[in-house]
């Protein structure tokens, strides 16, 4: 097995420790080649899906893109922040996988600048060792919309990728939906508040919406986590961060509240008064 992995990048030849890691990575036992794709195994997605995965660690790096490509999914890697930030604002990808701590460039640092100056709404999951409250939070707050904690099962995160491209893929009719004056269109997916336009996640326009067709009925926790990841529930505090990240959108910058949180039933979007 050789002991050094390289990549060819426009006719230049770069180690995979170095700064510039291009698309179309393919692991094998022995190298790491470029500028090839194979599909191994179909799926039952409707057409094959592009994964992004940006980790500085080898050894997981190689076990993801093995298992991930196996299973039928064409996946590019970066291994450091910078690298994997163009190739995800340059490419077209239907999910990125993300890890937090990275050379170069940290991967909360990646989300936020895909969210707010890319404007990048790619489904994103981010791996870190960090498992506290408050470090979900950072990286939900950052964009992100999964949270997967190592270590972890490859199978699981197979599963949460698939829910993700699920999720963002559902087909919706063309509605509208408003709260006092805040305004969702399905559609086009913009969202707008005393007609400025809000930036949320993919995540955060999920439960919007389920809010919005809801109100001014209160849905409960269950429902809404139904809403949003199916059978493949999360853990306890991932729907907490999610909306906690949304109200700062919604709510923080305006003088009414319209989110609000009904103790031991769920939460409800509405006016103080009930509209």
């Amino acid at each position: 097995m050789t002991s050094d992995r390289t990549a060819v990048v426009s006719g230049a030849t770069a180690s995979s420790a170095g700064q510039v890691v291009p698309r179309r990575a393919k692991w094998t036992a022995t190298a790491l080649h470029f500028g090839h794709r194979k599909i191994i195994a179909m799926t039952d997605e409707p057409r094959q899906s592009n994964v992004l995965l940006i980790e500085d660690h080898r050894d997981i790096a190689g076990a993801i893109v093995d298992f991930l490509e196996h299973r039928g999914f064409a996946v590019d890697y970066a291994a450091d922040g910078v690298t994997g930030l163009h190739l995800a604002v340059t490419n077209p990808y239907d999910v990125i996988v993300l890890d937090v701590m990275l050379p170069g460039l940290d991967g909360l640092s990646v989300c936020r600048k895909l969210r707010e100056e890319a404007r990048n709404d790619t489904p994103l999951l981010m791996l870190t060792a960090r498992d506290t409250l408050d470090d979900k939070i950072t990286g939900l707050g950052a964009g992100a919309d999964d949270y997967l904690v190592k270590p972890f099962e490859v199978r699981e995160l197979e599963a949460r990728i698939r829910t993700l491209l699920r999720r963002h893929r559902g087909a919706v009719a063309r509605e509208t939906y408003t709260v006092d004056d805040l305004t969702l269109d399905t559609a086009t997916l913009q969202v707008t508040r005393g007609g400025q336009s809000l930036a949320l996640t993919p995540i955060g326009l999920k439960l919007l919406t389920a809010l919005m067709r809801a109100s001014p009925r209160v849905v409960s926790r269950q429902q809404l986590e139904r809403e949003v990841w199916g059978d493949l529930l999360p853990d306890s505090d991932t729907l907490r961060s999610h909306l906690y990240t949304l109200r700062k959108a919604i709510d923080k910058p305006f003088a009414r509240p319209l989110l609000h949180t009904i103790p031991g039933a769920g939460y409800r979007l509405a006016t103080d008064d009930g509209r």
